[in-house]
């Protein structure tokens, strides 16, 4: 579905990212493990096109066609989800609003025959982490974790084929963080191919099928 082969970064003479290759079959799910400061969210940005590699190359098979990684393109938009960073957020939208917001802006992801695997679990997304209770609040009234869970929700509410996830894990407790690799067991059920960056052995040993180590800068 998604293929990466040597692809590194350099950036004013530092490198951030050491030749990497990674390929994602749908239904795969592969952990990017390595130490802080490794090169692992840089990797994750080049594989959702948000970030062009210096030396090597990205592609996503759509229709049989090999569709280099950019995220100007309408193929990679509507195939590819990610969590990498906080998602913005309309701060004078509820977060129900805001996932149905999401649900009704990729209707049309099927346009033209190019079909993600996955519908997403639209507003349903907030029930999936737990936070259904906080629909009819705003983003300003969330706590570090509870704004965690909804970055999740809006990432899982949309359609895709490849899923991408930095650290999804981060500022949740035990009982948050089963309900994250519940969704991401859930998620790849559906064929959707996944890569995620995290520390947490537990969720690693949960949800991977594979993993690849980022070397240190």
């Amino acid at each position: 579905m998604l293929e990466a082969r040597g692809v590194s970064v350099e950036i004013d003479g530092a490198t951030l990212l050491s030749p990497t290759s990674i390929g994602l079959a749908p239904g795969e799910c592969v952990a990017v493990r390595g130490p802080n400061g490794a090169g692992k969210t840089t990797l994750l940005r080049v594989l959702a096109g948000r970030l062009r590699p210096s030396s090597g190359s990205a592609a996503l098979a759509v229709a049989g066609d090999d569709v280099p990684i950019d995220e100007r393109r309408p193929e990679v938009r509507r195939h590819v989800a990610a969590l990498i960073g906080p998602p913005t957020l309309y701060p004078d939208l509820t977060l129900r609003d805001q996932l149905a917001l999401i649900e009704a802006a990729w209707v049309g992801a099927s346009a033209g025959g190019r079909i993600p695997v996955w519908n997403g679990l639209g507003v349903e997304a907030l029930a999936a982490f737990g936070i259904e209770g906080l629909a009819g609040r705003f983003p300003h009234e969330l706590s570090s974790g509870q704004r965690q869970l909804v970055s999740l929700a809006v990432t899982f509410a949309r359609p895709c084929s490849v899923l991408l996830l930095d650290e999804p894990e981060q500022r949740l407790d035990p009982d948050r963080r089963a309900l994250v690799g519940r969704a991401i067991r859930a998620t790849r059920e559906r064929g959707v191919a996944i890569a995620f960056a995290s520390h947490d052995e537990e969720l690693v040993g949960r949800v991977a099928g594979a993993q690849i180590a980022v070397g240190a800068e």
